[in-house]
């Protein structure tokens, strides 16, 4: 570069920027030599005329690809200089590679607005003249189309190796290349481990199992690290719920080879930075798959097993698996009054039930709830009576018609591989025998073979898939003796709730809750997976609901028996509460709490004594406190035979409330006339 008439004072009298940027830190790391040129430019632009300190390196963007300036903090400050008209001149090893993307149309209207030049190798551009703004225009499109064609080169170059399975990435743990093979790891712990992995799996069922099982172990699990100081090193650390997952989604474990199983989708932000956000594709969009490309930890067959199940447990879309809890219809029972979830609560006592989702607008009131056993036991009674060994003979004819569908599927299949086989050694006879001096026949029938191997491989990944949808039919004697002994396995104490809940899902698809028309009965509509629907009602039970005969014996006898002697009249007339229980004190109590039932109006209070309500009056405080201290054993007090509190009103013990009452904190005793306290 050399002094030109294009250079100023007033733009010697501004500063003179060295942009210095490489486009990844493998760059930076290996080609340092471009990186000392364009710190060199510095050295430049002072035999140019500037001042040493007059010259500003810009260097934040070193390992930062160009593609997208709003990334870029070193490349946003040079912009933000040129607006400010700091920048008397910019300099670069190739100024048309300054930004891409269209920035550079905009960097170059901006240097013009602000009289500043632009400076390479080449020359010194002045944007006021149209000659250098054209040709600097042109350089810049130029370099657009120069990175473009690389790219494609570069790419197709990538998909050609994957597609013959060739292409190299870091592999999963348990893997290692040798001579361009991918073989299982040598070290034995690490391989261990790796079955271990999917053996908690197999047995567990979930990635947090597998975790647990290792943790309880003290097993560790073996991670490669990749890039930085511990590249390529093996490290042993505890397993992780991501790590379980990355391994049983991962097609390596399965011998498969894969290629294109994610990609980049760049969206725009309001401000006008540029997110790159990885999107994972579903399996039938994969670029490049090849099954059987080298030995596996799991079979391919039981890898889509493991996808299927993944998919089935992901709530987040909307998946609905068995859980924890008695609850039979958790997850898959709805609302049918206002089409919300209905979630499960459970309670002490054993007291569970279906509660809507959906709140008001005040998000204080539910919309219903209903107690889980009106629900689950007739839905139970529908699933048994119609899991009979006639259902069964008619659903396996079904099954029969489409597995027969499905192997006519497989046979077209099977032809169009035998084909596209047939016609990849064709095109690797014709490339074989070609002579090597015709060098453009060569070329052509080459690209022939690679055309009919994706061919080739295409058509193997669709009898795969082909192969992976056919159902899988138990034994037909197993399913009829199944049908004849299902009540008793269903009833059985050994038997969980998560397999009642796996049994049931099999053939219902949901449950809903209708409107009701009558307050005591509850309408349960089931939809089944063959989409047949059923309607059943159900008397409701639980909390809240004792049985008539059992609340008309307490509200006769309730004014002259206490709870205690009412529990014991009930459970010797043979009644039971609405969940089949015997009575207790504690449920007629309930039960009088919930249906304002009073108790006998035996006078219990002696001379001396004072009630509940009467002591609060006197201590000027609710009386909810004093029924707490008494329940909880904190002063002095009797109970009648009605279960009516008498308190003994003397002066020792009205020191013992007072005391309670001076050091409660919530407490604020209402002063009050003697007159007022005898009202």
């Amino acid at each position: 570069m050399r002094a030109n008439t294009k250079i100023t004072a007033s733009h010697r009298g501004r500063l003179a920027v060295v942009y210095v940027r490489q486009s990844s830190l493998v760059q930076v790391r290996e080609h340092a030599e471009s990186t000392a040129r364009q710190y060199g430019l510095a050295a430049v632009a002072v035999e140019m005329g500037w001042a040493p300190g007059g010259v500003l390196v810009l260097d934040a963007d070193l390992g930062v690809s160009g593609r997208f300036g709003s990334h870029r903090d070193g490349f946003t400050e040079l912009v933000a200089r040129v607006c400010r008209g700091e920048v008397g001149a910019i300099f670069g090893l190739e100024v048309s590679r300054l930004a891409r993307s269209g920035e550079f149309a905009r960097l170059l209207e901006l240097a013009r607005l602000t009289d500043t030049l632009l400076v390479d190798g080449d020359g010194v551009y002045d944007l006021s003249d149209i000659n250098d703004r054209l040709l600097l225009g042109l350089k810049g499109s130029m370099s657009e189309a120069e990175l473009h064609l690389l790219t494609g080169r570069l790419h197709g170059a990538k998909l050609a190796a994957a597609q013959r399975g060739e292409l190299r990435s870091p592999l999963a743990v348990g893997y290692v290349h040798d001579d361009g093979e991918v073989i299982f790891d040598p070290d034995e712990q690490v391989r261990q481990a790796v079955e271990d992995l999917f053996a908690e799996f197999a047995r567990t069922g979930s990635a947090v199992g597998v975790v647990r099982a290792f943790a309880a172990t003290g097993r560790l699990f073996p991670q490669r690290r990749w890039g930085g100081a511990w590249d390529g090193q093996l490290t042993w650390g505890k397993l992780t719920h991501s790590r379980v997952l990355q391994a049983v989604k991962n097609p390596v474990y399965a011998g498969a080879y894969a290629y294109g199983r994610t990609y980049d989708q760049r969206t725009v932000t309001p401000d006008g930075d540029v997110t790159a956000t990885r999107i994972r594709r579903p399996r039938a969009e994969w670029t490049v798959l090849l099954p059987d490309h080298h030995p596996g930890y799991i079979s391919w067959q039981r890898f889509l097993e493991i996808e299927t199940h993944l998919a089935a447990s992901n709530t987040k879309r909307g998946a609905r698996p068995p859980r924890e809890g008695s609850a039979l219809c958790q997850g898959i029972i709805f609302c049918g009054v206002c089409g919300g979830r209905m979630g499960t609560r459970y309670r002490e006592g054993n007291r569970i039930a279906y509660l809507c989702q959906v709140r008001d607008a005040n998000r204080t009131t539910l919309c219903r709830a209903v107690a889980v056993a009106t629900v689950d036991d007739a839905v139970a009674a529908l699933l048994l009576d119609a899991v009979t060994a006639e259902q069964i003979t008619l659903a396996l004819k079904a099954a029969d018609e489409v597995t027969n569908r499905f192997t006519r599927s497989h046979r077209a299949a099977e032809l169009a591989l035998d084909r596209a086989r047939y016609e990849t050694d064709r095109a690797e006879r014709a490339f074989m025998n070609v002579e090597p001096e015709n060098r453009l026949v060569a070329r052509t029938l080459e690209a022939r073979w690679e055309a009919k191997l994706a061919a080739m491989a295409d058509a193997e990944a669709a009898l795969a898939t082909a192969r992976a949808a056919r159902p899988h039919l138990p034994e037909r004697d197993a399913l009829l003796t199944l049908a004849a002994d299902l009540p008793g396995l269903w009833h059985h104490p050994d038997t969980q709730p998560r397999d009642r809940k796996r049994l049931l899902r099999t053939l219902i698809a949901d449950v809903a809750l209708l409107p009701e028309q009558h307050k005591d009965d509850i309408r349960i509509g089931v939809r089944w997976h063959t989409g047949a629907t059923d309607e059943i009602t159900a008397e409701r039970i639980g909390p809240g609901r004792t049985p008539p005969t059992a609340l008309e014996l307490i509200h006769r006898h309730g004014a002259t028996h206490t709870s205690e002697q009412l529990a014991d009249l009930l459970n010797t007339a043979g009644l039971r509460t609405g969940r089949g229980h015997q009575w207790t004190k504690a449920g007629v109590a309930r039960v009088r709490e919930a249906h304002t039932i009073p108790g006998p109006r035996t006078v219990a209070i002696c001379d001396g004594e004072v009630s509940v309500k009467q002591a609060a009056a006197d201590l000027g405080i609710p009386a909810d406190a004093v029924y707490n201290w008494l329940r909880h054993g904190q002063v002095p007090a009797r109970r009648g035979p009605s279960g009516r509190w008498c308190i003994p009103w003397d002066p020792q013990t009205r020191a013992v409330y007072e005391a309670k009452v001076a050091a409660s904190f919530r407490l604020n005793p209402i002063q009050t006339t003697p007159a007022e306290r005898a009202v």
